[in-house]
C-alpha cells in the first residue's frame, strides 16, 4: 500500500504534464496590482499570496507590485514574464484573474505562453490552479471565452462600418493632399518651390511632386 501511495503522488505532482521540482525548490513569482485609488488592498493581496505559497512549500523567488498601471502598459507584469522566460520561476501566483489579464484574450495569450515555458499559474480568488489537471481543463474554457470576445469585437466593428456607410460617411484615410491640389498648382505656377509649397500646405514633398506630376 505504501508503494501505491508514493506512485499516486508522483503522478499528481506535475506542472503542465511535466514533473514538478521538489517542494523546497519550487520557485514562485508573485504579482499584485491595484488601481491608484485602491492601494489599501495591496498588503492584503501580498499577504494572501505569501500564505498560500508557504502552505504549498514554495520559495518566493520574485515578487512584483504594480500601482495604477493602464491596461496597455504593465511593466511589472512584463518583468515577471521575463523571469519566466529566463526559467527563474516555476509558477506565477496572482490574487485574482483581473489583476493579471487585460482582457480574456490577453489572459489566454499569457497563460499559453506560460504553459509553453512549463511555468504554472495560480489565481487565489477563482481557485484556478493550472498546475493541476482540473485547472488545465478550465483553461480550455478560457480559450472558448477568448474566441467569443474576439467575435463580439469583430461584429461590433462590422456593425460600426455598416452604420457609417448608411450615414454617407467616407471610410478609410482622408485624401488630405488631393484636397489641396488646386492650391498646390496655383503656388507652383507662381514660382513657389516644391519644398515651400509642402511647408505652406503642410503635406509631404512627395505628395506635392505627385500632384504636380499628374495630369490636370
Amino acid at each position: 500500500m505504501a508503494v501505491k501511495r508514493a506512485s499516486h503522488k508522483a503522478k499528481s505532482d506535475n506542472v503542465f504534464g511535466r514533473r514538478r521540482k521538489p517542494a523546497k525548490m519550487f520557485r514562485a513569482g508573485l504579482y499584485a496590482r491595484v488601481s491608484t485609488n485602491d492601494q489599501q488592498t495591496l498588503p492584503m493581496q501580498s499577504h494572501a499570496m505569501r500564505v498560500f505559497a508557504a502552505r504549498r512549500g514554495w520559495t518566493i523567488a520574485v515578487q512584483v507590485r504594480e500601482i495604477g498601471s493602464s491596461a496597455a502598459n504593465r511593466e511589472a507584469r512584463e518583468k515577471l514574464l521575463d523571469a519566466a522566460r529566463r526559467r527563474e520561476i516555476d509558477v506565477v501566483l496572482v490574487w485574482r484573474l483581473d489583476r493579471w489579464g487585460r482582457s480574456v484574450t490577453d489572459l489566454l495569450a499569457t497563460l499559453q505562453e506560460l504553459e509553453h515555458l512549463g511555468v504554472g499559474f495560480v489565481s487565489l480568488t477563482e481557485a484556478l490552479d493550472l498546475t493541476t489537471p482540473a485547472g488545465r481543463a478550465m483553461a480550455g474554457l478560457l480559450a472558448i471565452f477568448a474566441e467569443f470576445e474576439r467575435e463580439i469585437l469583430r461584429e461590433r466593428t462590422r456593425a460600426g462600418l455598416a452604420h457609417a456607410r448608411q450615414n454617407g460617411k467616407r471610410l478609410g484615410r482622408p485624401a488630405t493632399a488631393a484636397l489641396h491640389a488646386a492650391e498646390i498648382r496655383k503656388l507652383h505656377r507662381a514660382g513657389v518651390s516644391k519644398s515651400e509649397i509642402a511647408r505652406r500646405v503642410q503635406i509631404g514633398r512627395t505628395s506635392v511632386r505627385r500632384i504636380l506630376g499628374a495630369k490636370s
